[in-house]
């Protein structure tokens, strides 16, 4: 039959190898793993994450084998330890981010440690194995992302993990599990069905459900293929008069997705991934350096940071409504406001964990550099996590002006965190809910996972 965009993805899916993975894209990945546990070991003390772990605990009865994410002795149905550990990643936002814009780790690394201890003795997959599975699903998500110029901009219709992230984790699942070229296209095929989510629920408890679903759905649909269920083979073409995956986009343009061969090029060597400092929305970490750079000339200027001296406060950022949020009252409208997260870096020159606490979003001295904020949308800055820049310029009652801007901060693909640093947040993170020790297991294992024999030792 002839080769269909479907088809190109299935086959791809199949024929990975290990060999197909370069220096480069083990060492990249194997970053983001690490970082992802991390982020998902701190994650696992949130609000959010206990709601989504009762809910699993009291409602689902099953054959619990998989491990929860800073839970010691708690398990549960393969399915299930990926949906909570995906919610446990994404519940501070502090997860990574790829461009075009989505959160890759979250949606395919829960599903694989998950399925890894879901498998008998005699099939558990190794390191690289595990590190193979996790590329494909990579792989998949930024190649569908490449589909569609919306993608490329800061989305305003569907969250993308919750689409892309759904294919990934099927496309992992399918590699990790073995499974026929025709069941990696069902899987494909039926995962589109489970995906999906509105933007409008950012910033709201209900969006890091958008991580969980993905990883579990795509888990469910790599399962359901596995059992023999079919769904449509040109799910991923672009047929006139019937959507399939296209159904996500306002322009969609498909391309085959090459068969792996000895010279093929993962696009996690072209493009590096954006770790987060600190646990927000990936575009506040341009106004937060941009607030501490001034917040620099500031104390030169002045002596000390004094908010009395400050009339008006500009914020020059791209139009993106669910990230303009000029007084936010909960954690999670914090962590999508480019509003508190300028005015937090200029009150307490950094920001944290610490800063979406109830008691520091509701400090009245913050509300006052609120009061004083205005925004303004230059042209130039576009809603693109590769183009846009933030500036953050203080008005003085002197009438003088101090201006602080970032197009590029630390962190992003452009400016990659060092490895020290990123072994700095991994054991920040990993300690509220691991003794020493086993951060410091956790932290080689990751860097030797091509030589792990087992990989739900992980």
């Amino acid at each position: 039959p002839e080769e269909t965009v479907t088809s190109s993805f299935a086959s791809f899916i199949h024929a990975a190898r290990p060999e197909h993975l370069s220096k480069t894209v083990r060492h990249r990945s194997k970053r983001m793993i690490l970082d992802s546990i991390g982020v998902g070991l701190v994650g696992s003390t949130t609000h959010v994450f206990d709601i989504a772990l009762r809910y699993c605990r009291e409602l689902y009865s099953s054959v619990a084998v998989s491990s929860v994410y800073g839970k010691p002795g708690v398990k549960l149905s393969p399915t299930l330890a990926a949906f909570t550990n995906g919610v446990a990643t994404h519940s501070m936002d502090f997860d990574d981010t790829w461009h075009p814009a989505t959160h890759p780790s979250g949606a395919v690394l829960p599903a694989l440690l998950a399925a890894s201890q879901m498998l008998p003795p005699s099939t558990k997959p190794n390191g690289m194995d595990f590190l193979l599975a996790f590329n494909v699903g990579l792989e998949v998500q930024g190649r569908l992302m490449h589909f569609s110029t919306e993608a490329h901009n800061i989305p305003k219709r569907f969250h993308p993990p919750s689409v892309v992230g759904t294919m990934g984790s099927a496309a992992a699942t399918a590699k990790l599990l073995s499974l026929s070229m025709a069941q990696c296209s069902h899987a494909l095929g039926i995962a589109a069905s489970l995906a999906g989510a509105p933007m409008a629920n950012a910033a709201t408890q209900a969006k890091p459900l958008h991580i969980g679903n993905a990883t579990r759905l795509g888990f469910e649909a790599a399962l359901l293929a596995a059992r023999g269920m079919e769904a449509n083979p040109f799910i991923l073409d672009d047929i006139p008069g019937c959507s399939g995956f296209s159904a996500f986009y306002s322009v969609y343009h498909p391309k085959p997705l090459p068969t792996p061969s000895d010279h093929h090029e993962f696009l996690l060597e072209k493009q590096d991934i954006a770790f987060k400092r600190f646990p927000a929305h990936l575009g506040m970490h341009w106004v937060v350096d941009a607030a501490l750079s001034v917040r620099n000339l500031f104390i030169n200027y002045a002596g000390s940071f004094s908010p009395s001296l400050i009339r008006t406060i500009v914020l020059k950022i791209p139009v993106s409504k669910y990230i303009n949020r000029p007084f936010p009252s909960s954690e999670h409208q914090a962590r999508h406001s480019f509003q508190f997260n300028a005015c937090a870096a200029l009150l307490d020159g950094e920001v944290g964990l610490g800063s979406f606490t109830e008691s520091s979003i509701h400090r009245q001295e913050l509300r006052e550099l609120l009061d004083k904020v205005v925004v303004e949308h230059p042209e130039d800055n576009v809603a693109n996590f590769d183009k846009m820049y933030g500036e953050v310029a203080l008005l003085l009652h002197s009438g003088d002006v101090l201006t602080g801007k970032c197009d590029t901060f630390y962190g992003h693909w452009r400016k990659p965190l060092s490895k020290e640093s990123l072994l700095k947040k991994f054991r920040s993170n990993a300690s509220h809910v691991l003794p020493e020790e086993k951060v410091e297991t956790i932290i080689t294992m990751v860097d030797n996972l091509e030589n792990l024999s087992d990989s739900s030792q992980l």
